[in-house]
């Protein structure tokens, strides 16, 4: 063989063991999200999941695979979803609040959980410390206590003459004590009278409106949390069509809701798939440090605000990151 017919031979045999190597399949990943509430009001937080994983290589149906369980504000069901992951032997576990990081870890002490939104996972006892969590839980979280004042404090902006708000929440929201207090401090601090309203079942909404404008409220703080959050559009038209002025989460103003404060959500879920990466390369979840939302956005609905003749301040509007028109 001549010199020419070695190099041809070599590049040959190289071609063949690059193929070879391309054609094994990559491992792909299994991970299972539990989502506390209603599939369709967590589209867009989903989209920007996949966006995060796509930055880092995973691609959905090519070297990951999700699967997708909803509780729909039942505990129980997120509890019966947690053992059916435990029971799939998955990479990791996902979820987007402290009740799926709960139901999860009451399940399975092993497989790694990461929380893309929530409360402080120390208070709720998911984590020994932020810096070092301990356990088999890492993810991201919000100052949910600042995010309620806040949100006060913008709706009587806006509103000035406010002088009694209705507090919208879940009873099964886990950091609800935690934002009484808080809205509680808030109120005092701005003289405003607080109503809260409690509701079980997105079935209960109607009624709850109804029973805020009977008690005489001014304006409406929606809590965040996953069971409001999936019915954004439901709570935004009947706070509408009652005139009443409402603040709430980035999703509720998108929804027609007058005001939002909070966490960039964007930012917050895409940073899922940092954690979701660094556990695939072999870091322990307990190694790796809690996050807190860096990113904090002002949301005005100038649509509704027009629809329910108030105007906003140029102050506020000076303000805002984002001005829906």
């Amino acid at each position: 063989m001549n010199r020419r017919e070695a190099l041809i031979a070599l590049l040959s045999a190289a071609a063949v063991v690059r193929t070879s190597f391309a054609r094994q399949d990559p491992k792909v990943y299994r991970v299972g999200f539990l989502g506390t509430a209603f599939a369709s009001g967590y589209v867009r937080e989903l989209d920007w999941i996949r966006e995060g994983l796509r930055k880092v290589g995973l691609v959905e149906g090519k070297n990951i695979t999700i699967e997708y369980r909803w509780a729909e504000g039942k505990p129980e069901r997120s509890r019966e979803i947690a053992k059916e992951f435990v029971s799939l032997k998955l990479d990791a576990i996902l979820v987007h609040g402290l009740p799926g990081a709960l139901a999860a870890t009451r399940e399975t002490s092993t497989i790694p959980i990461v929380m893309a939104d929530g409360g402080d996972p120390v208070a709720a006892g998911l984590a020994q410390s932020l810096a070092r969590p301990g356990r088999n839980v890492t993810g991201s979280f919000s100052f949910i206590a600042e995010e309620v004042g806040k949100r006060l404090q913008l709706l009587k902006e806006v509103q000035p003459r406010m002088a009694r708000v209705a507090f919208l929440a879940s009873s099964v929201d886990l950091a609800l004590d935690v934002k009484r207090n808080a809205l509680r401090a808030a109120a005092k601090s701005t003289n405003v009278e607080v109503q809260e309203f409690l509701i079980r079942d997105p079935a209960d909404l109607p009624g709850t409106f109804n029973a805020m404008t009977r008690a005489g409220a001014d304006g409406a703080l929606i809590n965040n949390e996953p069971l409001l959050n999936s019915q954004a559009g439901t709570i935004a038209a009947l706070a509408a069509a009652l005139r009443l002025p409402s603040v709430g989460y980035a999703t509720f103003a998108d929804s027609g809701g007058l005001l939002a404060y909070g966490a960039n959500r964007p930012a917050l879920y895409g940073r899922a798939a940092y954690f979701l990466d660094r556990i695939f390369k072999g870091a322990p979840p307990g190694d790796i440090p809690f996050e807190r939302a860096a990113r904090f956005d002002v949301i005005v609905n100038l649509k509704t605000a027009k629809a329910l003749g108030i105007p906003i301040p140029k102050s506020i509007l000076a303000l805002a990151d984002r001005v829906i028109e």
